[in-house]
């Protein structure tokens, strides 16, 4: 199993995302403009990650740099989106964020919360 599927199927276990975003959470591609018409999450990496915490001569764990884009055409749809991915980042997968991106589109009424967010997984979870 691999961080993008991880994250995913967290994301999914949560029914409020489920509700919002079932069918419309990609890893790595971006809804064309005119299709927003229901909120997307799309899941990239920013780094390829890296073993990291040794023991043994051995990788405990595999940290990461994870983006997690909400885009909506409701402001508070995406407000209550991005923090709970937030919740599940940091109380399911232990992630915390380390940026926010806040936008508004006035042409097409997009709002966009772009979220970074870094950690680390177990070498156990990673496997499966």
């Amino acid at each position: 199993m691999d961080i993008l599927t991880i994250i995913y199927e967290r994301l999914m276990s949560n029914a409020y995302i489920r509700e919002q975003a079932e069918g419309r959470i990609k890893f790595y591609e971006y809804p064309p403009t005119g299709e927003v018409n229901q909120p997307y999450i799309v899941i990239d990496p920013l780094d390829s990650g890296t073993p990291s915490d040794y023991a043994d001569d051995n990788w405990l764990t595999y940290d990461a740099l994870m983006q997690i884009d909400i885009w909506t055409l409701n402001r508070h749809t995406t407000r209550k989106l991005a923090n709970e991915v937030r919740n599940v980042m940091w109380h399911e997968l232990g992630f915390y964020q380390n940026d926010d991106v806040d936008e508004w589109d006035k042409e097409t009424g997009i709002f966009r919360r772009a979220l970074r967010f870094r950690g680390k997984l177990y070498r156990s979870d990673i496997n499966g």
